[in-house]
């Protein structure tokens, strides 16, 4: 395979969080143009600046990326719609980056954002795939936690993991999230907590299932110099990969394209897994959680269950995972979960963290996994992140 460029000078900047809410009225563009808003007044720029854009949003429809250009009043140069959810982040970064080094924008702003309501969530899902659809709804199952009931109870007998073992990452999680203040969930999680909650999709319990919500994240795509011009606090791109239908002989998923492309992010930064001072995995169920801890490196295939016996995944531990409490505890904004990670880690790195920061921290792992079918998700992708010189 040919090498590929590096990310040289290329810098994120900007976390941008529009407060989550458990209903909303609005619509998708309204929490896209606040965290716009947010972009703006936390730049100094002006609309006229933000040359490139690069949008994800579930319920954005009818309209795309192009619409919300003319609803908001941009006309930006370089435009991409990512329609990935979970993998979203890491596909706008890695999209956005290229085109601030080639000079196509100089710019990018890259916005996710979602609304939830009554009836949204319903209509998603009878939109959101038709292999999906027509390989669940003939046994009355719809919807991911029925899927991921299925990828769980799977992962459990193959590699003997056990509720305890989940319940280890909804628990530290949720310590995070008691120093976010956008965490929508911030009462104490203790194990027997997880343990007692109500069954939802046998082996899925209540705290394994994200809490949709609606809200938008928000950061912006440039050139390190510009940054610096800007007086924006911000983090490099140390490397990058994405990977689609990785490993589709699998019967059923128990490892993601991660695995895969794994050595190329690392050598890309010329790091390793222990240079890493955060982590932040894509969480919509535990179970994710742990299968990327090891397809990113940090412990072998089926040692997830050992791993998280071993470390403590809290901001103050040895281990720090989800150092804002991830979309378990945050909630699950659509595709803005996707970003979630992103904006934490920018925040972590660049001095934003107040009460929650990880003493040190220099590099970050990001972590993106979106689009279930039925059996497993299509897309993966990773960042290293690391602090400014």
């Amino acid at each position: 395979m040919k090498r590929r460029l590096g990310y040289e000078d290329v810098a994120l900047a900007l976390p941008v969080t529009v407060p989550y809410v458990r209903y909303s009225i609005h619509g998708a563009h309204w929490f896209i143009g606040q965290a716009l808003r947010g972009l703006l007044d936390g730049s100094g720029l002006g609309k006229q600046d933000l040359d490139g854009l690069a949008l994800s949003s579930f319920s954005l429809a009818p309209d795309t990326a192009v619409g919300v250009t003319q609803h908001h009043g941009l006309s930006p140069r370089w435009l991409d719609h990512v329609p990935t959810g979970g993998a979203s982040g890491v596909m706008a970064v890695r999209r956005a980056a290229r085109a601030v080094q080639c000079g196509d924008a100089e710019v990018v702003a890259c916005i996710a954002a979602d609304t939830h309501h009554v009836d949204s969530f319903r209509r998603m899902l009878g939109s959101f795939s038709d292999f999906a659809r027509d390989a669940t709804y003939p046994y009355g199952a719809g919807g991911p936690n029925a899927m991921f009931a299925f990828i769980t109870d799977h992962y459990m007998r193959g590699f003997g993991a056990t509720r305890e073992d989940f319940g280890r990452i909804a628990v530290a999680q949720r310590a995070n999230a008691s120093r976010n203040p956008h965490a929508l969930l911030r009462k104490p999680l203790s194990l027997d907590d997880y343990l007692g909650a109500r069954p939802i999709a046998e082996p899925l319990h209540l705290f394994d299932c994200v809490m949709p919500c609606a809200g938008a994240e928000a950061f912006l795509v440039l050139s390190t110099q510009r940054a610096r011009e800007l007086g924006l606090p911000h983090v490099r791109l140390l490397g990058s990969i994405e990977r689609h239908n990785a490993y589709a002989d699998d019967p059923v998923m128990i490892r993601g394209g991660w695995a895969m492309d794994r050595d190329d992010l690392y050598a890309q930064a010329g790091l390793g897994p222990d240079d890493v001072d955060l982590v932040q995995t894509y969480d919509d169920y535990p179970v994710i959680a742990m299968m990327q801890l090891e397809d990113l490196g940090f412990c072998a295939k089926g040692e997830g269950p050992a791993f998280v016996r071993a470390h403590d995944l809290r901001v103050d531990g040895d281990f720090p995972c989800n150092t804002g409490g991830g979309q378990l505890s945050c909630g699950q904004a659509g595709a803005a979960g996707g970003f979630l990670g992103i904006t934490e880690t920018l925040r972590q790195l660049s001095g934003g963290a107040e009460g929650r920061a990880v003493p040190g921290a220099r590099v970050g792992l990001v972590s993106g996994f979106g689009m279930v079918t039925y059996d497993r998700c299509l897309c993966t992708g990773a960042l290293l992140l690391g602090a400014a010189r």
